[in-house]
Order: C-alpha cells, then structure tokens, then sequence
C-alpha cells in the first residue's frame, strides 16, 4: 500500500500520526510516498485550510489489503485499504487523537491495537458515545486470541 503524503504551509497537511513504513520515497520539498507491507495498519491524517481556516479535517486509520483480497478506494492511497476508522470535522479528529495519545501513553504501538478496537470507536464515534478506553487488559486478551489462530 502506498500512502500520498504532502506539505504546503497553511494550506495542506497531510501526515502519518502512526505506522511504520518500510520504505519512503520524497518526491520533491512537498510530496512524499510512504509505503506499508500487506496487513500493516496505520494512521493518516488530512488537514487542508484556506484563506478564511480551516477547510477539511479527517483521520482514517487504514489497513493494506493482503494480495487479492478487496479494499476500499481513498483518495491518495494506491491501491487502496480496508478503512478502520474514519473522522471527519475537527470534534472528531480531535478526540481520535486523544485516544491515541492514550494507547501510546499505556505503552502500546498503536499499530498493534486490535482492529475491532479501531472497529468500535468509528461506531462510538458515529452514534456519539464516549469512546472506549483500550487497556492493558484488553491487549493481552487480543495478542492471546493472535496466538491461538
């Protein structure tokens, strides 16, 4: 999966808040492509603005689609990914971030974290709950069920 990333200031920001990329490739001083290994999951975050502020907020938390399997099309990602999580509107992108600072801050890599985890608060999230805390507890019982399968 090749993930677009790009710079121009004050009007376009577009950034990696996790993964790990096994290659990247600068384009020039504004553009450059971060690429993932097939089932790597990351974190992308979009903030365009204009003359009168802010334009467009979103973070998606994205996945590479293993060979042959079926992914979504997202703007600037080739070939594409199965999304996890989507926000849109400064609220939400807000609040996914703080979860995230959260998983960091409990000393997980937010690229291991479950991806019914990433699941459940797009869903919270749509319905305007409080979005769930991802513990310790609840880490080992995902890296348990991975050693079982």
């Amino acid at each position: 999966m090749k993930v677009s990333l790009a710079f121009v200031e004050q009007r376009v920001n577009v950034w990696l808040r996790f993964g790990k990329p096994v290659r990247e490739i600068i384009l020039d001083r504004w553009r450059r492509v971060a690429m993932f290994e097939p089932g790597a999951v990351c974190c992308r975050v979009k903030w365009i603005g204009n003359d009168y502020g802010t334009a467009l907020w979103q973070l998606m938390v994205l996945q590479a689609p293993m060979p042959f399997d079926g992914a979504q099309r997202v703007a600037g990602v080739l070939p594409g990914a199965r999304i996890l999580l989507r926000a849109d509107g400064e609220r939400q992108v807000k609040a996914v971030l703080e979860v995230i600072d959260a998983v960091e801050a409990s000393e997980i890599d937010p690229c291991a974290v479950a991806v019914t985890y990433w699941h459940t608060v797009a869903n919270r999230l749509a319905t305007r709950q409080p979005l769930p805390e991802y513990t310790a507890e609840r880490h080992a019982a995902h890296l348990a069920r991975g050693a079982l399968q």
